[in-house]
Formats: C-alpha cells, structure tokens, sequence
C-alpha cells in the first residue's frame, strides 16, 4: 500500500514524486511509456525549456535527466510501461489501480497525465513500416545520429522549423519540406531558417517513400499543380504534431470537463483523496506551463498527506524537511 500513486512520468509527475519523498511519503510513479519525461522527453528532447525557474533555458532533455537526478534522493517506486485503466475506491476509502501490468493499492492518487495518452500524427500515404525508426523518424532522442548525414524535415510548425535549425550545424545538408508557402512557426525562427543554409521546398505534399541503395526517395507532389518532384535523403524527420487522448479520464471516478479534470484551489477532483495537477487541470487562470505544474504538485502533495495524516505538522519550509 502506498501513500500516494502518482500517474503520469513527464515533469511534473517526476516533481510531485520528488516532493512526496521529501515529504517522507511512500510514492509510486506510474508512466505509460517506456521511459520518463512524458511528451518532453518523447516529443521535443533537443528544444529549449524557458519557464523553469533558476535557468534562462534548458533543453528538455537535460530537464528530464535533472529531474531524474533528483528523483534518486529518496528513490521513489517506478511503473514504467504501465498503463492505468482503472481507478476503484474502496469501503476503506483507499484505491486500487488496475494497469495492465498488476493491481496496485494507494491511499491517495495524484493524476499527472499531460494531455494524456499521444501519438504522432503519421504520413498520409502507405509505406513500408520496416523504414521506421531506421530511416523515418516520429522522435528524435539524439541530434548525434544524424550526423554528417542529409536529413529532410517534413512540417512546418514551430517544431519542424526548431529540428531543422538544431540539425543544420550537424547534418551534411537539411531539407525542409511543407505544403503551404507560409510557415506557422515564429516568425523569428522562420527568419532564421531562411537566412540558414536549410533548404526549404514550398508548397510541396510528401506522396511515397522508396529505399534505394541505403538511400531514401522522397516523392513530392507540388499542391494545386500535376508537378512532380524527388530528392534523396539518409533520414526523414515526420513532425506534423500529435494527436492526445485523455478518453480514459472517462473511465476514472471524477468529474471531467472534455479532456480536462476540474480541481480546486487545492488541486483537488471531485473525489475524496484523488488530485490532478498540470496540463490535464482546468481553474480559473490555469496557464498550461510547466512552471504552473511545478507550483501545482507541493501543493497536491500536501493536501493529500493533511487528508491521510492529520495528526502530523505540516513544515513550514523545504529547508525543515532535510535532516
């Protein structure tokens, strides 16, 4: 039986976990991928976090590994690849929580989902899957293996635009490839990339992929045109953003407003002993940053041990929580 179950590995769960360990709770972090740093961590690992405090930027990936570090300080239980389905209370007013990989007991429950479970958003065409993770690519983990190679980037969004600039000093050539002559990216990123070496192909649809002697053929169709086009590439980067599904919240014994869990000023759901924090919140002001969540998870935590111990004293201050 654990104090309190923390659902969802990206940083804010990561933090609350923390902060539950600081707190001498006993904690479980449950995380559906195989890894943890939630989207952060799958999604965008090389771009910059500016909204963590005490660092102008940080990329996202030294952020997950900072707050892996931390995590260590009281080792925290960790599900990895394991999804939770289901949410019981029990008559003794505890939970059961049943994954896909066991039942797990918890006095108190903290959902940290993001927007929930993510997928990227794949290409439009058929192809053969054996490319994938090979030569097409839905995530980047390390800018290193693209290395002196020509890399194409398909999107163009802030994300897209941001891989291809971050690759542009390590990859032989870049490629960037959208269906719109306009890019929806910042504008200073788009201005950027245009005085970059990158080159840009507009307004272009990706129609099939070939591999040729180690290589890939990338073929083109001009939008509102019959004008055909193809280059060569060693890597594809996909990046037409993701799709979220927070459908299991449905399924869970709290109040929902769409994909989002209302709480109030104390993080708390509309059942007793169960809290939600991060993206996946709603309340008056919410700002969906991960700031907001770092801010949101003591005070979950908190709650949660005033509701399961009331006999303690709650500490005033972090600094009288180190012995």
């Amino acid at each position: 039986m654990y104090d309190i179950s923390i659902i969802g590995g990206g940083p804010v769960g990561m933090f609350a976990a923390f902060y539950a360990g600081l707190r001498n709770a006993d904690a479980h972090l449950i995380e559906s991928l195989p890894r943890l740093g939630g989207q952060v961590s799958a999604l965008y690992p090389e771009k910059d976090v500016y909204d963590v405090a005490g660092f102008p930027h940080i990329k996202a990936k030294q952020l997950v590994a900072e707050l892996t570090d931390q995590l260590k300080e009281f080792a925290p239980a960790i599900s990895l690849e394991t999804t939770v389905q289901t949410i019981t209370k029990e008559a003794d007013g505890t939970f059961s929580i049943g994954t896909n990989r066991g039942t797990y007991r918890s006095k108190a429950v903290v959902i940290a989902i993001g927007n929930g479970a993510f997928a990227p958003r794949k290409l439009a065409f058929d192809y053969d899957h054996q490319l994938d993770e090979r030569r097409v690519h839905y995530f980047i983990n390390d800018l290193e293996d693209y290395r002196d190679t020509d890399v194409a980037v398909a999107g163009g969004g802030d994300s897209a635009i941001d891989w291809a600039l971050a690759l542009e000093p390590i990859a032989k050539s870049v490629t960037i490839i959208h269906r719109r002559d306009q890019f929806r990216g910042l504008e200073s990123s788009v201005e950027k990339m245009k005085a970059s070496s990158i080159q840009i192909m507009t307004p272009y649809l990706l129609s099939a992929l070939t591999e040729t002697n180690d290589r890939l053929t990338i073929d083109l169709k001009k939008a509102r045109t019959k004008e055909d086009a193809s280059i060569t590439a060693d890597h594809l980067i996909v990046n037409y953003g993701f799709t979220a599904d927070a459908r299991i919240l449905r399924d869970w014994p709290i109040d929902i407003k769409g994909a989002t869990i209302p709480v109030n000023t104390n993080m708390a759901t509309s059942t007793d002993l169960i809290y939600a924090i991060g993206d996946v919140v709603d309340y008056p002001g919410k700002m969906q940053l991960i700031a907001s969540g770092f801010g949101e998870a003591p005070v979950a935590i908190t709650q949660a041990l005033q509701e399961i111990y009331p006999e303690r004293k709650q500490p005033l201050h972090s600094t009288s929580l180190i012995h």
